[in-house]
């Protein structure tokens, strides 16, 4: 069985990038001189050598929600994805779980008037 380090960020609002590498920084053991971009990532995950913690896994599994930077369609977000696609890593995005006041469709709850 792999020994994985799993990084649950789901709940966690991430709009950017800079979010992205806020909430990865401690779970991840990143050292303070990490270069916060994608092509640093993904020698993190990839190649290893940066951060002792994810060089003791066989793989990182890093689940987030399809929210904010993970519901777009863009440069940014399409590059970080694509650092996961070695063996040694694996980004999880789910549907999140519906707020309180909104339906599953995502759109707000109305209730009738009294």
């Amino acid at each position: 069985m792999a020994d994985d380090l799993v990084v649950d960020l789901r709940g966690r609002r991430m709009e950017t990038l800079d979010d992205f590498w806020d909430a990865v920084s401690v779970p991840c053991g990143l050292p303070a001189w990490f270069g916060r971009n994608i092509e640093a990532w993904r020698d993190t995950i990839q190649v290893r050598g940066i951060s002792d913690l994810i060089d003791r896994h066989d793989a990182v599994v890093v689940h987030v929600d399809r929210v904010g930077l993970f519901s777009r369609r863009n440069r940014e977000a399409r590059a970080l994805r694509e650092t996961f696609a070695g063996r040694g890593s694996r980004l999880v995005v789910h549907q999140p779980a519906p707020e309180a006041g909104r339906d599953p469709s995502g759109d707000e709850t109305r209730q009738a008037p009294d």
